[in-house]
């Protein structure tokens, strides 16, 4: 039987032992004094990163959970594998609800419960197919960072003592409109520094993550469908447990204004290529490589897959918003990289002033209020805003790719 876990300390991180391990261990009583008997509101928390922040947290016993996520499925099967995992402390007083922070209802809770002391937020847009056209734009800008400031007005009445928010390795010289996002949100998040603690990580893609690419290729070896993957562009690859255990290590240990990053090297960094081929040996087969897409799904069609054969199509990546590498900080950022041991620091990073945030998202809701507006017109703005955006208008998106 296939095991994921062992296929991704096997053959994609090439750790047997989570990478802050040890940064947890050498903390544990810290964690336990921010963590225990607190109350904790996690929004996005049934998504891949926010569920693993909370089994990385509720070890240190918090008296309270709140999850706040849209996916009501997520937050059914959340709570199923929270309280059927033996010895996973479950607070008594845990609640999820199916709704969006923005969402008015959210508001009410929060003002009822008076804030929390840890809050969290993993709700974003966090796929490069998320700027397919204008709309699917102007959603991604309005979730990621002009609805999450109203959130941060909200958290201002109750100030946490400790607020994260997650960020991406792709805010760090950014060439997608996903990544601008999150180096926007950078900046917004920032500006409340004043007001209570705020942290945020970039961190390396997480291996099979919900809707990401490796996730699908489970899916398509049950359907019996061929697998496909970019043979170009290199990532950086966390576990799924090391993504939730890096975003606790930020929000409770970090200080004001600190962006943490997993202490990776360039030479750790894989093609979704070399990782399908040692998945599908690892299902005991051998690969066909296929020209290209309709090779590959004739080819899988007409096996009866009693063979040990399995179709694949790898490409060079032409997809807008790809970039060919992945990095975590950029020159000017003062970094800290002797503090923890799995873990750098962004200690100080240039962000803008809250009256330029303020007016790029004026001129943003300008935009998006004109029915006629084009994508070309937010790749402009946001590139006044990101002087350093290399945004490359390809024509095509991950929505024309199997």
């Amino acid at each position: 039987m296939f095991n994921l876990n062992k296929f991704i300390s096997d053959s994609i991180t090439m750790r047997q032992i989570s990478l802050f391990a040890n940064d947890i261990e050498n903390n544990k009583e810290k964690l336990q004094q921010e963590i225990k008997d607190k109350s904790v509101c996690v929004i996005g928390g049934a998504g891949t990163i926010g569920s693993s922040f909370i089994r990385a947290l509720l070890p240190f016993q918090p008296s309270k959970l709140v999850v706040i996520d849209l996916n009501e499925n997520g937050l059914a099967e959340l709570t199923r594998d929270l309280r059927s995992t033996y010895g996973m402390f479950v607070p008594e007083e845990y609640r999820t609800y199916t709704l969006n922070f923005s969402d008015p209802i959210f508001a009410r809770i929060f003002r009822e419960e008076k804030g929390f002391d840890i809050v969290a937020n993993f709700s974003a847009h966090k796929h490069v197919r998320s700027e397919k056209d204008k709309y699917s734009i102007q959603a991604l800008i309005e979730n990621n960072d002009i609805k999450a400031k109203k959130f941060m007005d909200l958290l201002c009445e109750y100030p946490p003592k400790h607020f994260f928010c997650v960020s991406t390795d792709k805010a760090a010289n950014p060439v997608n409109i996903m990544g601008a996002s999150k180096r926007i949100m950078e900046d917004m998040v920032m500006a409340y520094t004043s007001k209570f603690k705020v942290t945020t990580a970039r961190f390396a893609n997480v291996a099979f993550s919900n809707g990401s690419l490796p996730d699908g290729w489970l899916n398509r070896v049950k359907k019996k469908q061929p697998l496909a993957a970019p043979n170009d562009v290199k990532r950086y690859f966390v576990s799924l447990d090391e993504s939730g255990q890096i975003c606790m290590l930020a929000c409770i240990l970090g200080k004001n204004g600190e962006i943490f990053f997993p202490k990776l090297g360039e030479d750790q960094m894989l093609t979704f290529s070399s990782i399908c081929d040692e998945y599908v040996k690892t299902i005991g087969c051998e690969k066909i490589e296929c020209a290209n897409d309709e090779e590959a799904k004739k080819v899988a069609n007409d096996m009866s897959f009693e063979t040990n054969k399995y179709p694949v199509v790898y490409f060079k990546s032409d997809t807008t918003g790809e970039k060919a590498y992945e990095e975590f900080f950029v020159p000017g950022e003062k970094l800290d990289m002797n503090r923890f041991l799995g873990i750098g620091i962004i200690e100080e990073s240039a962000h803008r002033p809250m009256i330029d945030i303020e007016n790029f998202f004026t001129e943003m809701e300008e935009i998006f209020n004109n029915p006629c507006f084009t994508k070309e017109e937010v790749v402009a703005s946001i590139k006044r805003f990101i002087p350093n955006f290399d945004h490359e208008e390809k024509g095509k998106n991950l929505d024309q790719k199997m």
